[in-house]
């Protein structure tokens, strides 16, 4: 059967070499094909550093299945590489070469092809190259794409000159962005999404001869080269090589100024030709000089000189560099004029293409080098998690922002982009910066001056780098620690919340907006409304999350109680932006069931911007206009008239764009309700004061990771601590002891800082500069050892400290029951175990939400909620050394075991390990006393109260706390409990003499 195919494709063949004489002479003048991969097993299935091909993903059932499955239709050999898939998120395989050996050199080839079994189905496949580095896992990414539109064996030819850089991710600093072809590491391929299919690879080999066409570019400097009016614009046009090496025949350059909407009044028309002459070194430049011309014109908007560029012996740049005459003259340009009156004459001039442009955002991925900033009139860009320049230093992310706001200069009002980005604890996309603890962590410390303070770090860190907008902070209020993204609230209490959301003065500034527009603040997002916290276990329908997503089902009074209230202050303090939640909110009795709050006109309209006059803009969450029932049309029309103003659509901008001017023009939308969201807008815009200074302003970058900020992040770190058992004074511990160090997180900066660091879902492992949990110990003890899994000898000691807890995740990848749970592993256990059983021990629990201790507690002498401290473990050495004292409560409940939840303060049956609110101290000196006591600080503390004393008050409530905490201990039961947590949420709420009756209770309960 074989014998036979074969014999008639060389049949074919051999026919169509007599009809083709000149393509056979030419193919003879080629290298022969250099195999890659034939699949007949002389590559193995083998993970980095060694040799071989590797599956990954995105989760844990995203990588794809692979085998080396015999086939008597195979195009090559015996066997072909097949598989199956069902991702939802990305995945795919690699070939990676041996890092022990050398790089292959694939530059005499045109370029790389192989045989793949269609399946008609339409998808793009990814292919990607691995470049030069150190090895195929620290090398630069080029990639393009084949669709999947035949059926059956088809060789896909893929020349290198197809192959663009990867500027959506990177997995290594920048090299230097030039696809050299002469130290390749291997190939990827990312499979497709959203529906499960199967493949089959063969033959993946080097083709082609490379000829200079091929090889030698000639690039300009830049897309956009914006001049005042009467200014010369400097073109700088360069020839490179691939492999950098002289051109060996010459390359001609003709260069016109053609077309355009500048008039031949506006320039002085150019034209003319240069040469390359053989031999030239790769990297020379020539220049050409566009002159423009004064006109009579007061006042204009932007206008385009094209500069055409036609190559002879090289590929032309990929676009035609454009002059820009700027705008000049026009009211809204005027600094001067109140923002009011901006955004009035801007929007009167504006076309509908224009205002829905500025109501669209895409993620920096997705556009590439930017030439589609102009071309669709996009008024925002992201990176979403993990999504940075190469290299991810400071430097790289101003100069990848001022490209992409260079491409704005480019239209006709030079609208500048507004650039968002998620630093929710830090600045946390880029390596090197303070990454604070999550926010978690911030509200167990209870110090709103503190929270307003690293509020003030990001800021000012994140606008050194060019960004203006942040997406954050998160005012959810978490009520079932189940939820993958319980770290990212301050708490279960509302008025916990709602005292922590100073951050936004640290992020923004002054209320009004005035101090937006320098160079260390950034305009704040309230996240995510309404309800994010407040969904019910199961009710997701996302993909295998399992709360996150899911239905909020409150009452309207609960829902104005709890979930409400952090955004009436919000909105009091003046922030800039809200996002609404991808969940969906059921209103008992309003008879609309569940509906998504991107589709919540009641809610957003209503509410949000009616009953408490938000007057910011409202923004999407990522593609969250997709999870309304019905078609995209339908989702657009539903989300812009329901009160979201700007379209957070990182892939699919264009379809936004096009389908949200399709439906005002079919008056579906209304232009009111356009100009209304794109003034709000603009309004922003004009207060960041980026119509003046629409680039990175980078003179703050020398803070950026600074021991200033550290100090802060420090004090964060160390306020966070929650103290939960002290069994004989153990903590703090001495210099002078013996240390016995275990446990998975006590020497690991990535597990202590969590998820949405570098990366979206964090990960284990040294990812970003900063000091572990150990290696803060080492400094402050004289005899420590470190066994991670406690298989060191524990004789000898005087105490040990076991760091345990939980690995990083975000969002509903972190869902109790996707993958997850409220347990501690089963190494963490054992290193309990063995050491506690050994020693006086201290257990800390690294991690975004309570972990089940149950029956251990009893052989643990102290117990310590650590969060997710960040990158500055000197702040938990702090605390634990008693160079501060332990000062933090528990932000939220600690459950006896995960049948109790959800539990909160103020649920009817409240019987939990440690109560909200719970915090040993280890101030050297604790309050005396017994009920007495209590009743007269309770008389005191209602007499502050009704003085509007706060600090008298607080500091009344604090004292009884103490001794409240001091008789009960161990000895916690419903009774004591309850009281003491609904203490702590009257104390948030300024009753402080209520505070004190309950605590007495509590008191007398113990």
């Amino acid at each position: 059967m074989r014998s036979v195919r074969r014999t008639a494709l060389l049949a074919s063949a051999t026919l169509l070499a007599a009809l083709l004489p000149f393509a056979s002479a030419r193919a003879a003048d080629d290298p022969p094909p250099v195999p890659v991969d034939r699949f007949e097993g002389e590559v193995p299935f083998a993970n980095p550093p060694a040799g071989g091909i590797f599956t990954w993903g995105s989760d844990t059932d995203d990588p794809p299945t692979l085998q080396l499955s015999s086939r008597v239709d195979a195009p090559e050999g015996e066997q072909v590489l097949s598989g199956t898939y069902d991702i939802s998120g990305y995945g795919g395989f690699t070939h990676d070469f041996a890092f022990a050996e050398p790089a292959h050199d694939w530059s005499a080839h045109k370029g790389i092809r192989f045989w793949w079994d269609g399946q008609d189905n339409g998808k793009k496949i990814a292919f990607e190259l691995k470049d030069g580095g150190a090895n195929g896992e620290a090398s630069e990414l080029w990639t393009t794409s084949f669709t999947d539109d035949f059926t059956g064996w088809k060789q896909i030819e893929i020349p290198f000159t197809d192959f663009v850089y990867r500027t959506d991710y990177q997995p290594v600093g920048g090299i230097d962005h030039v696809l050299g072809l002469t130290q390749m590491w291997g190939y990827g391929v990312t499979l497709p999404v959203g529906a499960a299919g199967r493949f089959a690879m063969d033959g993946v080999e080097l083709y082609g001869r490379a000829d200079q066409s091929l090889r030698a570019s000639v690039l300009t400097d830049a897309a956009v080269y914006p001049v005042k009016e009467g200014g010369t614009a400097t073109v700088k046009v360069t020839v490179a090589t691939t492999g950098s090496a002289p051109i060996d025949e010459p390359v001609t350059v003709a260069y016109e100024t053609a077309g355009g909407s500048a008039s031949a009044s506006d320039y002085t028309p150019l034209k003319g030709e240069f040469t390359f002459p053989a031999g030239t070194a790769s990297g020379t430049t020539r220049t050409v000089r566009v002159h423009t011309l004064k006109d009579k014109a007061a006042s204009e908007t932007a206008e385009t000189i094209p500069l055409k560029l036609t190559v002879t012996g090289a590929k032309a740049p990929a676009e035609t560099p454009q002059v820009v005459i700027d705008a000049h003259g026009l009211p809204y340009l005027n600094s001067k004029l109140p923002v009011k009156k901006r955004v009035a004459d801007l929007l009167s001039r504006m076309s509908l293409a224009e205002k829905t442009g500025q109501m669209t955002q895409a993620e920096r991925g997705a556009v590439g080098a930017g030439a589609d900033i102009a071309a669709d009139d996009l008024g925002s860009l992201l990176s979403g998690g993990g999504s940075t320049p190469t290299p991810n230093t400071p430097a790289a992310w101003a100069k990848m922002i001022d490209s992409f706001q260079l491409r704005a200069q480019a239209t006709r009002f030079q609208i500048p982009l507004v650039y968002g980005v998620d630093a929710v604890h830090g600045h946390n996309n880029l390596v090197g910066a303070t990454v604070m603890p999550h926010n978690i962590g911030i509200g167990a410390t209870r110090d709103p001056r503190l929270a307003q303070r690293t509020g003030a770090v990001t800021a000012a860190e994140v606008r050194a780098t060019g960004i203006p907008w942040d997406f954050a902070p998160c005012l959810c209020v978490t009520r079932d620690e189940r939820w993958g993204r319980s770290y990212e609230s301050f708490g279960e209490d509302p008025a916990l919340v709602e005292s922590m959301e100073t951050v936004i003065q640290g992020l923004q500034g002054a209320r009004s907006g005035e101090d937006l527009d320098r160079n260390d603040k950034v305009l704040a997002t309230a996240k995510h409304f309404l309800g994010d916290g407040g969904t019910a276990y199961g009710s997701s329908t996302t993909g295998t999350y399992t709360i996150d997503q899911g239905v909020t089902t409150v009452t309207r009074k609960q829902l104005e109680a709890i979930h409400l209230a952090p955004y009436r202050t919000a909105v009091d303090r003046g922030v800039g932006t809200v996002m609404p939640s991808y969940s969906s909110l059921d209103i008992v009795g309003d008879g609309q069931g569940p509906v998504k709050m991107h589709a919540r006109a009641d809610m957003i309209n209503g509410v949000l911007k009616g009953k408490l006059g938000f007057d910011g803009f409202v923004i999407s969450d990522w593609n969250g206009i997709d999870q309304i029932p019905g078609d995209y049309a339908s989702d657009v029309r539903t989300s812009v008239n329901a009160g979201v103003d700007m379209v957070m659509a990182p892939y699919a901008y264009k379809d936004f764009h096009t389908a949200l001017m399709e439906e005002v023009r079919a008056g579906r939308v209304s232009e009111q309700r356009i100009d209304d969201a794109v003034s709000r807008i603009l309004t922003q815009k004009f207060r960041l004061g980026l119509f003046e200074k629409p680039y990175a302003d980078t003179s703050g970058a020398s803070g950026i990771g600074s021991a200033g900020h550290r100090t802060v992040a420090r004090e964060a770190a160390a306020e966070s601590q929650v103290l939960l058992k002290n069994s004989g004074g153990l903590l703090p511990l001495k210099k002078s002891q013996k240390v016995y160090v275990a446990g998975s997180n006590a020497d690991d900066i990535g597990n202590q800082s969590g998820g949405w660091t570098v990366t979206w879902q964090g990960s284990s492992g040294d990812i970003t500069p900063g000091t572990t949990i150990l290696e803060a110990m080492r400094k402050n003890s004289a005899q420590l050892t470190y066994s991670k899994d406690a298989s060191a000898p524990t004789g000898g000691y005087d105490v040990g400290v076991v760091v345990v807890g939980e690995t990083p995740y975000a969002e509903g990848v972190g869902d109790v029951g996707n993958g997850h749970d409220l347990e501690l592993s089963a190494a963490d256990k054992a290193a309990v175990d063995k050491v506690c059983a050994a020693m006086k021990c201290a257990v800390l629990i690294v991690s975004g939400r309570p972990q089940l201790v149950g029956d251990r507690l009893g052989d643990i002498d102290a117990l310590v909620a650590s969060w997710l401290p960040g990158t500055e473990g000197d702040g938990v050495a702090d605390v634990l050394y008693g160079r501060r004292a332990f000062t933090g409560r528990l932000p939220v409940t600690w459950p006896r075991s995960e049948a109790q939840l959800p539990i909160n303060v103020g649920d009817p049956t409240y019987d939990p390990q440690f109560p909200y609110g719970w915090g040993l101290t280890t101030l050297t000196k604790s309050p005396e006393g017994g009920a007495a006591t209590l009743m007269a600080l309770g008389a005191a503390a209602g007499a502050a109260e009704r003085a509007g004393a706060d600090d008298r008050g607080r500091a009344l409530v604090e004292k009884a706390r103490l001794i409240v905490q001091r008789k009960a201990g161990l000895r916690m039961t419903a009774a004591v409990a309850a009281p003491f947590a609904d203490a702590e949420h009257l104390l948030l709420t300024g009753r402080y003499g209520e505070a004190v009756r309950k605590l007495t209770q509590a008191y007398r309960a113990a």
